[in-house]
C-alpha cells in the first residue's frame, strides 16, 4: 500500500489525523476548535467535513491502488445532518465499488458517536503521469 499524507499539505494545514488506512477503507479524524474551524453561524464551515470526507475517500481507495494509480474527485454528495462543534470529528469512508475507471466511495462523519453529515462520491482511477 502506497504511504498516505507525508504529501498532503492542505490537510495537514487543516489539521487532519491519518488515523487507519487500508483494504478499502480509511479512517481520519479532527480535532475541531472554534477560533479555527467555526464559521459566524457558531458551528464548523461546511468545508471542514466535505475537506475530511474527501481526504478520507481519497485515502480508502489509494490503499487499493497500486504505486502506478493516482485518484481524483469527480463529484461527491454530501449531507450536513447537524452543525459539527468543539471537538473530535471521525470520518470512516469506504470504497463500495471499484471498477477500472471510476470507483465508488462511502463516507460517514461522527462527532461523539453521533452520526453528523454523510456523503458518497464518485472517484477517477488512472495511470500516474510520468515523472
Amino acid at each position: 500500500m502506497r504511504p498516505f499524507g507525508q504529501e498532503f499539505e492542505f490537510a495537514r494545514f487543516l489539521g487532519f489525523e491519518m488515523v487507519e488506512r487500508g483494504g478499502g477503507k480509511c479512517r481520519m479524524a479532527i480535532d475541531i476548535d472554534r477560533a479555527r474551524h467555526f464559521n459566524p453561524q457558531g458551528v464548523a464551515h461546511g468545508g471542514v467535513a466535505y475537506s475530511l470526507a474527501d481526504t478520507a475517500m481519497g485515502g480508502a481507495l489509494t490503499s487499493e491502488l497500486d504505486d502506478h494509480f493516482w485518484c481524483a474527485t469527480l463529484e461527491i454528495k454530501f449531507n450536513y445532518h447537524v452543525g459539527v462543534r468543539e471537538g473530535r470529528l471521525i470520518c470512516d469512508a469506504e470504497v463500495l465499488h471499484r471498477g477500472k475507471r471510476v470507483a465508488n466511495m462511502d463516507a460517514r462523519l461522527y462527532q461523539d458517536d453521533r452520526l453528523v453529515a454523510s456523503a458518497n462520491g464518485n472517484f477517477a482511477i488512472f495511470p500516474a503521469p510520468s515523472a
